[in-house]
């Protein structure tokens, strides 16, 4: 997430980094400011993103990129235009593109939707609701017609041409709860906060006071308490981290229940068969447990917080990824 006081630096393309449009897109209402969507919805050849990369652009700020810097300023450019007179851009880079000046390092052509969203947009207040409900929607447009509907299963972008429609999946925000509070855990917490997690880090009977982490949730209690509240859906990997059974098994197990997209417990190998037995007596079914990862994260790494940090958190993209980018 793009934080307030960091502005489109072509020097510094900080930007880039959210792959996410809505947070920048509330951030712009909230404060009377229209936006211009972009979305890229048709590659051809090689490119560094593929159909339903998105950017934003509300005068002040950016959020997103297609390329690297091959194109981003010029995107700008016509978005300042959209936000002015309303109508959209259907933009062409590329092979085949009119702006011979404007060329691609790595071949191909990219074909940009570009759109504005008013401050009184029914669908961009129904886009932000269902991220806030945790609701996988579609967004439809032509660019002009926008509507936000029903997508649970849908492929990330689908379009029709002549007239040009697409529809762009968006799925809840990607979601991390870690329980514990030794160095490992924090790491794990702070590294998947910096990666655009939504993170929650719950420590029973832990601290009165503050994290020290400005994008962790910090929660005191129970992970077997805490997790019917925060709730658990596809898009959410829970890590237990306290090493303490009578703490993360129950944690573990809403988790499975509820269909968590990755559920893990750290803590040796040898302690493995006994966590298992204990989660099957507590009603845990075969197809439950083999979806548990124990001694979870990458192997060889090394055994620092930041490396066991970096190989969990990876496992975790790689696990969250196929129901992010079905296309």
């Amino acid at each position: 997430m793009i934080e307030d006081d960091v502005i489109a630096d072509a020097d510094w393309p900080l930007f880039g980094w959210s792959d996410d449009v809505r947070p920048m897109l509330a951030r712009a209402l909230a404060a009377g400011r229209p936006a211009a969507l972009a979305t890229l919805y048709k590659v051809e050849g090689s490119a560094p993103r593929g159909p339903g990369a998105q950017m934003l652009f509300d005068g002040r700020q950016a959020s997103g990129y297609f390329s690297g810097d091959c194109i981003e300023g010029d995107v700008a450019r016509h978005a300042a235009e959209v936000l002015a007179d309303g109508a959209p851009r259907r933009l062409h880079y590329g092979m085949g593109s009119p702006w011979i000046d404007i060329r691609l390092r790595c071949g191909g052509a990219l074909h940009v939707l570009l759109e504005r969203i008013d401050l009184d947009s029914p669908a961009a207040q129904a886009l932000l609701e269902n991220a806030r409900e945790r609701r996988p929607c579609l967004w439809s447009t032509d660019g002009t017609d926008q509507q936000v509907l029903v997508g649970d299963d849908a492929p990330l972008l689908s379009l029709t041409q002549d007239p040009l429609r697409i529809e762009r999946r968006y799925d809840p925000p990607r979601r991390l709860i870690v329980s514990g509070g030794d160095p490992g855990a924090l790491a794990l917490a702070q590294l998947a906060a910096e990666a655009q997690f939504e993170t929650l880090l719950l420590r029973p009977g832990g601290p009165e006071g503050p994290s020290p982490f400005s994008k962790v949730t910090y929660l005191r209690g129970e992970p077997s308490a805490l997790l019917p509240e925060i709730g658990v859906d596809r898009w959410t990997a829970y890590v237990g981290a306290t090493h303490e059974d009578h703490h993360d098994l129950g944690g573990c197990l809403h988790a499975l229940r509820h269909g968590a997209g990755y559920v893990a417990m750290i803590g040796a190998k040898s302690r493995a068969p006994a966590r298992l037995a204990a989660l099957a007596a507590a009603g845990a079914t075969a197809e439950e447990l083999a979806r548990l990862h124990l001694s979870p994260g990458i192997a060889g790494l090394g055994k620092a917080p930041w490396e066991v940090a970096v190989g969990i958190l990876a496992e975790i993209m790689q696990a969250l990824n196929p129901t992010r980018e079905r296309a």
